[in-house]
């Protein structure tokens, strides 16, 4: 369901702005294990739209019944500064 997918991206959001690893579980009732493709392309699609926040720490692994995936918050640019402060304004020496 688009909702419950859209509150889960929400939560996932705020715990990676706070700082916090998190730990992606699927998990595969019934007959559902013969269809795992459709799992890898829900975890796909979560690494995707989160492609320039994140830090995949571990790619989807089936365990069992349940299929995981472990993301961390992607490193901060260090080098990026205003283009103000970064390009000094030269002197008109003549």
């Amino acid at each position: 369901d688009e909702g419950d997918y859209n509150i889960k991206m929400r939560n996932i959001k705020r715990f990676l702005e706070d700082g916090d690893k998190c730990k992606i579980t699927l998990r595969f009732r019934g007959r559902e294990i013969t269809h795992q493709e459709l799992g890898l392309a829900l975890l796909a699609r979560i690494r995707d739209e989160l492609a320039d926040l994140i830090l995949v720490e571990q790619f989807p692994k089936l365990e069992g019944r349940q299929m995981v995936m472990m993301i961390a918050p992607g490193r901060k640019k260090v080098g990026a500064k205003p283009v103000a402060e970064a390009a000094p304004v030269p002197s008109a020496a003549a």
